[in-house]
């Protein structure tokens, strides 16, 4: 077992996303986990993703505020806190915080 206190993890650059911080909590360099990690993302208003796809798999389960998750087709997905959203390997989203207040993401992702 690794505990990680959230005092001791690093923030890191998210590619594509802006007006955010993301803070790594586990992973193969932080505990040692082989097959995902574990992030947090922090959103400020109007904060997001761009459009992406990417061969992993990713679940966001939002611990606080509300964010906005758009798909290719153009649908848009709300979750609020406590909800949660798998996407599959290479399908695409865009994430955008359309609120006047932050919210909060962790995210898991599978290592390729």
């Amino acid at each position: 077992m690794v505990k990680r206190e959230l005092k001791d993890c690093l923030p890191y650059d998210a590619a594509k996303h802006f007006n955010m911080t993301a803070i790594r909590l586990q992973g193969k360099e932080e505990s040692g986990a082989q097959k995902f990690w574990l992030g947090m993302s922090h959103f400020l208003p109007n904060g997001g993703a761009e459009y992406d796809e990417s061969p992993t798999e990713k679940i966001y389960f939002v611990l606080e505020g509300e964010i906005t998750v758009t798909s290719k087709d153009g649908e848009k997905i709300v979750l609020r806190k406590w909800d949660s959203l798998y996407i599959g390997p290479n399908e695409g989203r865009s994430i955008l915080n359309e609120t006047n207040l932050p919210a909060t993401m962790l995210v898991v992702i599978n290592y390729p």
